[in-house]
């Protein structure tokens, strides 16, 4: 091995304590540090499905107990995000498939001072309150973390009718599914209310539509006339709008009479948040129980993750 290519272990450790997901495990550590970083696509580039298919059968190789939550087309590279024993971790791979890159260092990040200046206090948001709040949950369909908010809302739309509360859809896609499966979603929540929440229900256990459009007895026929015609389009251009006038930057993000919210991801935060808002809660908001457990990201009902604020 040539000098340009040695690693100094040591270094890269030390360096990796200041890395957020450093901490999952050393079997992580050694996956990370013995790939040639060079940041470039010099082959043909793969599919985004083989290029994270790729990553997870690396990663496992290595012994780091992996799973796949998703890949995401960042332009120059997939940013691919695995979860390794419990803590997501997201590594960048080159188009041709040939390079690991762990992390991206933006060019304009500040220098990290020895001293870190007084830090403030973060400035507290007031809740804005009335008599019947309207929560609006903005998503994407298949962002993980989109769909682990989704799976902590959900319960809170089943058993909550206090409040106006509705999901909603950001206004730009990023994962490529996102395009067909939002008309068939925003169709089934306009169209056919009482069957969204069981459509819902299904879909997110695996991602896969056909079966919950049996599972929830979608009337199809109506839904696909919805989707063809561009009748979906007037639906979702109401969300579209709403998303861009609230400054909605990612998926997700919970916005409440108007104004962002901040809440945790489990159905018990969110119902929390949604009684803080009224002028005088109603006696649900201290009766009723619901789940004080953060879901997983991505797929699945049993799993469950951690109270994260990471977004797409």
């Amino acid at each position: 091995m040539t000098d340009k290519k040695k690693i100094d272990y040591k270094k890269i450790l030390r360096s990796c304590k200041k890395n957020y997901w450093a901490i999952s495990t050393i079997t992580l550590a050694i996956l990370l540090t013995v790939i040639l970083i060079n940041g470039a696509t010099c082959g043909s580039a793969i599919g985004i499905t083989e290029a994270g298919q790729k990553v997870l059968e690396f990663a496992n190789n290595q012994g780091a107990e992996a799973e796949l939550i998703t890949t995401i087309d960042n332009g120059q590279l997939y940013e691919v995000i695995l979860s390794i024993r419990g803590q997501e971790v997201p590594v960048y791979v080159t188009k041709d498939g040939e390079n690991l890159i762990p992390s991206l260092i933006p060019l304009t990040a500040k220098v990290i001072q020895d001293t870190p200046p007084q830090q403030q206090e973060p400035a507290k948001t007031e809740v804005l309150k009335s008599d019947k709040p309207v929560a609006e949950l903005f998503i994407m369909t298949h962002c993980p973390y989109g769909t682990q908010a989704e799976k902590g809302f959900v319960p809170v739309l089943e058993s909550f009718d206090k409040a106006d509360a509705k999901i909603r859809f950001v206004h730009y896609f990023m994962h490529q599914p996102e395009e067909t499966e939002t008309p068939i979603q925003v169709c089934i929540r306009e169209e056919q209310p009482d069957k969204f929440l069981p459509y819902l229900r299904e879909f997110l256990k695996e991602g896969i539509s056909e079966n919950a459009l049996a599972t929830a007895n979608i009337d199809e026929t109506k839904m696909n006339e919805c989707v063809s015609s561009g009748k979906w389009e007037e639906y979702y251009n109401v969300d579209k709008a709403l998303s861009e006038s609230y400054g909605v930057r990612g998926s997700p993000i919970l916005v409440i009479n108007g104004a962002i919210a901040q809440s945790g991801r489990d159905a018990a935060s969110y119902l929390s948040a949604i009684c803080s808002a009224f002028n005088d809660a109603p006696k649900e908001c201290g009766t009723l129980t619901l789940s004080s457990t953060a879901p997983s990201p991505m797929w699945g009902w049993d799993a469950s993750g951690t109270d994260t604020q990471a977004q797409c």
